[in-house]
């Protein structure tokens, strides 16, 4: 919902910090894989309930996801390397949800919800963003971008922030989950109904 927004605020500094790596002959795809991991090294560590030093974790494979784009614009833009990020994003996000079930198993059933959801979200997401292709539909209100990026009322920012309130509050992971999987439902009910209204109608 607010990831649009965000970006006048954070694309500055990651630009700046692309434009270096880039000329350093680092590639997306490296600072993708990284981060993808930094990501995944949270997992065991929310496991042990080591909160603290997951959400370290986390933020560095945020800051990654970031700096990937940035690195790409300043160097080579590519289909596979877009395919790759939307590929490691989904799984981290599915990953640290499944932690949370794995270091209290009275979390597993809300995990399951949650990660549930998500694939309302991240089909709704990839499936409109296929069609806009086919339908030769494209914008850059979230930047340049390998594939079309539908917004929605819980987008990147939203699902960081959870995260964080996760680790930060790991005896409300209950209530943080079942509020953040209802706003994924909304969220895929209302892609389903754009999706409809630009390309239902006119079939």
């Amino acid at each position: 919902m607010f990831d649009a927004a965000l970006r006048n605020v954070i694309d500055p500094p990651l630009n700046a910090m692309g434009t270096r790596l880039a000329a350093f002959g680092v590639s997306a795809n490296a600072v993708t894989v990284v981060g993808f991991a930094l990501g995944l090294a949270a997992v065991p560590l929310i496991a042990i309930e080591s909160y603290g030093a997951a959400l370290l974790l986390i933020l560095l494979n945020r800051l990654f996801d970031g700096l990937d784009g940035a690195v790409a614009r300043h160097s080579l833009l590519t289909d596979f390397g877009g395919y790759l990020d939307i590929v490691c994003d989904f799984i981290f996000y599915s990953a640290v949800v499944f932690a949370f079930a794995l270091a209290r198993p009275e979390n597993a059933i809300y995990s399951a919800f949650l990660i549930f959801s998500f694939m309302g979200t991240g089909s709704t997401f990839l499936t409109y963003a296929i069609m806009a292709e086919k339908y030769k539909i494209s914008t850059d209100i979230q930047g340049r971008k390998s594939l079309y990026y539908l917004g929605g009322l819980a987008e990147g920012g939203e699902t960081i922030t959870a995260m964080i309130l996760m680790c930060v509050f790991p005896d409300y992971f209950v209530v943080i989950a079942v509020i953040f999987g209802v706003m994924c439902w909304v969220t895929t009910v209302t892609r389903i109904y754009a999706a409809w209204l630009t390309f239902g109608r006119s079939r």
